[in-house]
């Protein structure tokens, strides 16, 4: 756990300098793997902030193929345990290695939405997660990222960001008393997503943002009926 331990150790003091950093739930986090950790996208930081986060675990994480090259970026990731993934098509091979990592009993992170997003909020995720998720029967760890996406830009202002990471409940998917089918992985991803927007404020919900998913869980509701529609709509 040595090199976890290094490079969680600079990145703090990294954070310390450029930011303030509050961390809700910690008491989600289960005592070990394996598990998924799912969180939105909106900065090269995340993953970063993720590791300070959380305790000192052993982590696989994806990450886009173009960082494997990376000449900082691509030792240190690769030091760290990522799975590199062609975000471009289904990567098999990245899903096949995930599932090991997670049978192996790691933790294991990743961002439904694939590349980070541009605009501020949540955009539409993939369904990779759902398959892994749906295939490793692991539970999933939401977490809400809050301000990485104005870090850098108030930085080069020299102002120091506040920074949330919203740590969720546990959940695993809905059992459906069958072995789940491609049609659905829609309604698993959605199920995801809003478990993750649960954990952001309004500004970040984005395309969940008018989700009745959505608007059930945070009233309590079960949201999966909802889930379900989404996935039947035309």
């Amino acid at each position: 756990m040595f090199r976890y331990r290094l490079v969680r150790f600079l990145l703090k003091l990294v954070q310390m300098t450029i930011s303030r950093l509050v961390v809700n739930g910690r008491d989600h986090i289960p005592a070990s793997g394996p598990y998924i950790v799912a969180v939105n996208h909106m900065s090269v930081a995340d993953t970063p902030i993720l590791l300070i986060s959380f305790p000192i675990i052993k982590w696989r994480f994806f990450a886009g193929e173009k960082w494997r090259s990376h000449w900082l970026y691509g030792p240190i990731m690769s030091w760290l345990g990522a799975v590199y993934i062609d975000r471009g098509a289904v990567d098999r091979a990245a899903l096949k290695e995930a599932l090991a990592a997670l049978v192996a009993g790691h933790v294991f992170g990743l961002a439904p939405e694939g590349s980070r997003s541009k605009v501020g909020y949540m955009q539409e995720a993939r369904g990779g997660v759902a398959y892994l998720a749906s295939r490793a029967n692991v539970p999933i760890l939401p977490v809400g990222l809050v301000n990485t996406d104005v870090l850098f830009a108030n930085t080069k202002r020299l102002r120091r960001t506040q920074l949330v990471a919203n740590i969720g409940p546990a959940f695993t998917l809905p059992d459906l008393g069958r072995r789940p089918r491609a049609q659905d992985m829609e309604a698993y991803t959605h199920y995801i997503m809003i478990r993750i927007a649960a954990q952001l404020p309004p500004r970040y919900h984005g395309i969940y943002a008018d989700s009745p998913a959505l608007a059930a869980l945070l009233a309590g509701e079960d949201p999966w009926p909802c889930c379900q529609q989404v996935a039947e709509r035309p």
